[in-house]
Order: C-alpha cells, then sequence, then structure tokens
C-alpha cells in the first residue's frame, strides 16, 4: 500500500486527531489543515510507542456514538495526558475527558441534534477575537457534561447544556459540547484556529502544493519500473491519480475505463477525448453495459444495489486485468481512494467508525487479483485532490464537476435498473445540468442532479393526456458534503428545467423539487 504521509516525515508541527468513531472527524483534520497546519488521523486507541514517535503539537479528541455512562466504551489513554500537550474535546471527546478527570456524565433527557444557541460565560483563549457572547452552533449529543470535573471550570453554555463547554484552570485542557468543525457552526474555524495558533503555538507551513513531488517519488519507490493498473472513471479522485502516476511512471500506467452502463450522458466519450486523444494515456475501454444491467435486473433494494454494481465492477476489472497480464505481469493496481471514501467505508484505522454506505473502491483486492495496491490521495480530503489536479494542470472542467456516486445512476433510480429508466434520467440529468450552466449557477451549487421515481402521475400535454413518471431535481449547497443546505434555486429556473424535461421526455409527466437538507436527509436518495 502506498505510504502515508507522517507527522514524522515532514519537519512541521502536526496537530493529531484521535478518532473516536465520529462521522465528523474527517471534517476537523480538513479544517485544521485549511488553516495552514498539518493533521492526521489516527484511532483512539493508538499505542503510547506511536504517540511518542508522531510527537505532535496538540491533540483533539472526536465525537463519537458511545456513551461514556456505559462500560467497555472508549476512553484517552493515559499517554495522551502524558504527551503534555495541550488537548481539545469534542462532543464524545469532552465527555470522556470530563468522566476521566472526576466529572459527571448524565443521558439528557432533551437531546440535541442540530442548531442550538450557545451563551460565552467565561473569556478563554478558545473564544479570542469573538465579538459576540451569542453564536450559533451545531449539536449532535444525547449525553452531557452535568458535573465539572476537577480543576475545571466552565465558559460557556445552552438552553439544554449548561455545561456546554469547559477548560482546566491549569492545564491547556480545553472542551466543547458542540461541533466547531461543521460549517454550520458560526466562528468555528476560528475557534479551532485559536486553539492551533494560540493555544498549541503551531505555525501555519502546511502545503498542498509540496506534495506532488513528494507523492512522485513515493509511487517511483514504490512500483518501481513495474506497470501499474488504474481503474480510470472521469471522476476528479481517479483523473488526478492518473495524472500522478502519468508524471511518476510515464507509459507503465495503464488506465481501463469501465462503461458500465450507469454513466452520465455521453460520459465514454468525453473520457476518451480528454485522457486518450489530449493527454495521450495509454487507456483501455470497456463495454460493459449488458453485464451490470444483467446482474441488476429485478433488483429494488438501494444497499443491494451498490454491492452488486461494486462486486460487478470488481469481477470485470479482474477479468480485464487477466487479460492483460497475459501479455506482461502486472503487479500493482492504483485507486483514487480518498480519505472520506475511506472513513465512510469503516476501513479507517479506528475500530468505532460507523459504516454509512458501501463503496467500490475501497477495502482492498479479492485475493486472486495478486496485485498491490496504490493509493497516492489516500489521506487526502476532496478539496486538497482539486489543488493537486489543479498544479497537474488538469481541466477546470473536471476539477470543478460535481461529485458523481461509484455506483453512477444506479443509486439516483428509486426502484428497479432498466435500460430505458437509465435512458430517461440520462436524459432529464442532461437538461437540468446544461440550463445551471447557461444560467451561470452551477459553480453555485454544490452538487446537483435529477432522481428518477418510477410512480406514475397524471399529466396533460397539449391535447393529450399522459400517465407517466416523476423526475425530482436535487441541488445542494455545502462546504463539507456532511451537512448540506437545499440549493434555493430561482423560481424561474425551476420552471424552465421544469417544462423542457417535460416537454422533451415524452415518458415524464411531472416534475418535483427536493427541498430537504442534510440532515436529515443524504444528498443521494439512495
Amino acid at each position: 500500500m502506498m505510504k502515508k504521509l507522517s507527522i514524522a516525515d515532514k519537519d512541521i508541527d502536526t496537530i493529531l486527531v484521535l478518532d473516536f468513531g465520529s462521522q465528523y472527524t474527517q471534517l476537523i483534520a480538513r479544517r485544521i489543515r485549511e488553516i495552514g497546519v498539518y493533521s492526521e488521523i489516527l484511532p483512539w486507541d493508538i499505542s503510547s510507542e506511536k504517540l511518542q514517535y508522531l510527537n505532535p503539537k496538540g491533540v483533539i479528541l472526536s465525537g463519537g456514538p458511545e456513551s461514556v455512562t456505559k462500560t467497555n466504551t472508549p476512553r484517552i489513554s493515559n499517554s495522551i495526558f502524558e504527551l503534555s500537550v495541550p488537548i481539545l474535546g469534542i462532543c464524545y471527546g469532552m465527555q470522556t475527558l470530563a468522566e476521566q478527570n472526576d466529572g459527571k456524565v448524565t443521558t439528557s433527557r432533551k437531546k440535541e441534534f442540530g442548531y442550538s444557541k450557545f451563551s460565552i460565560e467565561e473569556e478563554s483563549l478558545l473564544f479570542k477575537g469573538i465579538n459576540t457572547k451569542e453564536i450559533e452552533v451545531w449539536m449532535s449529543h444525547g449525553d452531557k457534561v452535568s458535573s465539572l470535573p476537577n480543576n475545571f471550570v466552565l465558559t460557556g453554555s445552552t438552553e439544554s447544556a449548561q455545561i456546554a463547554s469547559m477548560e482546566h484552570k491549569e492545564l491547556p485542557y480545553y472542551a466543547l459540547q458542540f461541533h466547531p468543525e461543521v460549517s454550520h457552526t458560526n466562528f468555528g474555524l476560528e475557534i479551532l484556529g485559536n486553539f492551533v495558533s494560540l493555544i498549541c503555538k503551531c505555525k501555519k507551513d502546511w502545503n498542498i502544493g509540496d506534495l506532488i513531488e513528494q507523492r512522485v517519488n513515493e509511487i517511483k519507490e514504490q512500483v518501481g519500473n513495474e506497470k501499474v493498473l488504474l481503474g480510470l472513471s472521469g471522476g476528479v479522485d481517479s483523473s488526478v491519480t492518473a495524472m500522478l502516476l502519468d508524471k511518476a511512471i510515464g507509459s507503465n500506467l495503464i488506465c481501463v475505463f469501465i462503461d458500465n452502463g450507469l454513466l452520465r450522458k455521453n460520459e465514454v466519450e468525453e473520457v476518451v477525448s480528454l485522457f486518450k486523444e489530449n493527454i495521450k494515456l495509454n487507456l483501455e475501454v470497456v463495454d460493459a453495459k449488458k453485464t451490470f444491467y444483467r446482474h441488476l435486473n429485478g433488483v429494488k433494494d438501494p444497499e443491494q444495489k451498490r454491492k452488486i454494481i461494486g462486486r460487478t465492477f470488481i469481477d470485470i476489472f479482474d477479468n480485464e486485468s487477466v487479460n492483460i497480464k497475459t501479455k506482461e505481469e502486472i503487479k500493482f493496481l492504483a485507486q483514487g481512494t480518498i480519505y472520506p471514501d475511506v472513513i465512510e467505508s469503516s476501513e479507517s484505522e479506528s475500530n468505532e467508525a460507523r459504516i454509512i454506505k458501501s463503496h467500490h473502491n475501497v477495502g482492498g483486492l479479492p485475493d486472486e487479483m495478486k496485485m498491490e495496491l496504490v493509493e497516492p490521495l489516500r489521506d487526502l480530503f476532496k478539496d486538497e485532490v482539486r489543488k493537486l489536479g489543479a498544479k497537474l494542470d488538469l481541466p477546470s472542467d473536471i476539477l470543478n464537476r460535481h461529485p458523481f456516486p461509484g455506483p453512477g445512476l444506479g443509486v439516483r433510480i428509486m426502484g428497479e435498473i432498466n435500460p430505458d429508466r437509465i435512458r430517461l434520467l440520462q436524459e432529464a440529468d442532461s437538461i437540468f445540468i446544461n440550463e445551471l450552466i447557461k444560467a451561470d449557477l452551477y459553480d453555485d451549487v454544490s452538487q446537483a442532479f435529477c432522481v428518477y421515481l418510477p410512480i406514475k402521475t397524471v399529466g396533460v400535454v397539449g391535447d393529450e393526456r399522459r400517465y407517466a413518471d416523476v423526475i425530482a431535481l436535487r441541488a445542494v449547497e455545502t462546504v463539507d458534503f456532511m451537512t448540506a443546505r437545499w440549493a434555493d434555486l430561482p423560481y424561474e429556473f425551476i420552471s424552465k428545467v421544469s417544462n423542457r424535461i417535460v416537454n422533451e421526455i415524452a415518458d415524464i409527466s411531472r416534475v418535483v423539487y427536493d427541498v430537504t437538507g442534510k440532515p436529515p436527509a443524504t444528498i443521494e436518495w439512495e
């Protein structure tokens, strides 16, 4: 596996984030990196030897799904305290910090999920520069600290959590019940910045541009003069991976693009034009539409569809790799895995991470493939990957393209998948996206797409009655994709898109607009 960038590998100040299983853990590290300080995520039960080796300037304890009111749940290792560096506990991190210092944690009668008003009660370095005593914060907890631990003082509260922030009187230990890493918390970045700069006294010496030369050298060191096989999807992650590999090993890179029949309209032609004809990568295109359709026939369950698509992708890729290997032995397989993929697929180093969805490019290889993984982006976030891509001269229309799920349109068709439904969805989605681009709205939303609903509704087109299915429009605004607001697109624009879809696609009778945020909904429908 590609060697991960480690704290000890660069002479830079670093904040260590200990993962107690929160789905927000990655955001903490991302925010710290945005500030200009390197941050790495490791499991809460990291060994004392590794801690001493990493030598961080500060430690942040993430949230998590467990309760400190129960036995056999994660706790802070004594070796963390022995580091004698500043500690910031967030949510569960605050609760276990309190409990392990003789404070009391109880289950709340009134749980807090979402926005809450936080009142700053006392001056604190954490809140320095915040010119208001009340801020909106994002809560996600069922337990709360009900009694302050020894030598701690109260610094902030909410209506349902009297102790919503606290700090030690003498030691640099700080704690917050709310999540400063989530974009919906006002002044969250400032609070984390105060911890990193004022309390941990870190230098801002993290630069994403320094990574290119390092990753190219790591690839060369790992693969030498061997061939590397890459499954190229045309998305940001696999495209940046391809460019890094091309820079490192040139013609020893072999790219395979699998057309699973679940792609956006004209996507195959666009990928071939860019990577094969313009960038001149060694690219092979595999038409596997019929195989995917056959395996998905009659399947309606969302998670089953994801697993079938992932398994079929691996099987086809495996077959292609065997065909290629009959010509010459290939020992390495590259993947565009990024850190959010690892977290959401429960492949992080923490045993406490929770699975949100299955993901077909994470979790290793079938035993029979006998190839070693090359994953140069595995510890990076999407925004960092885009910055790398820009420095590698990838076109902006690739870098700024909205995210597309690994299973493709298979998770944007409710119920059974078949070629007719895919065609309808491709046409509708193309209309929506093209109109966003024409109206100069595409870059204003973070992700936009259509969803196919197999729900028959009555419509009238001209003098004819139509009994056909429904298309839902989905557009969201988000910074981190962990939380999102539905995009407030102009009514006139939505009306234009709706009219085009119904008028141009005979098998659609109605268009609706999704006005649900995340949470409670996910961004994708399945």
